[in-house]
């Protein structure tokens, strides 16, 4: 006979299933940890160093990745935008957010670039001001 030592516990499933209907779903977060948010979401103060580490990286990404984009030129035209508008005095929050919002959709196709582009995301709505 075993002892309570060889027991094991079921496999954790943390996946959701919804089948059937129509739903309507609300934040959601599966997993352990996870956590869901609802309403004004902020995020941690970021610097602007961190942000511009995160600029050159998607830059850096861009090019490594120029022939997956769908328009390579329009990207880099959407991130210099969003450069510029990070060095003025007072940058414009609806500025910062239409750049980020063009340049997420322009990278869609590159994996590596999406996880970029979103870090730098939540840096630039970290920085004061913002």
């Amino acid at each position: 006979m075993m002892g309570d030592d060889a027991r094991q516990d079921p496999p954790v499933n943390n996946g959701v299933m919804i089948s059937g209907g129509t739903h309507y779903v609300g934040n959601q977060a599966v997993g352990h940890g996870a956590r869901a948010f609802s309403g004004s979401v902020s995020f941690q103060p970021q610097d602007a160093e961190r942000t511009a580490e995160l600029l050159a990286v998607v830059e850096r990404l861009l090019e490594e990745h120029r022939a997956a984009l769908t328009d390579p030129e329009a990207t880099a035209r959407e991130l210099r935008r969003l450069r510029e508008e990070l060095e003025e005095p007072e940058p414009q929050p609806t500025v910062l957010r239409r750049a980020l919002t063009r340049l997420d959709e322009f990278v869609q196709p590159v994996t590596p670039l999406v996880v970029a582009v979103g870090q730098l995301a939540q840096s630039v709505q970290g920085l004061p001001g913002v």
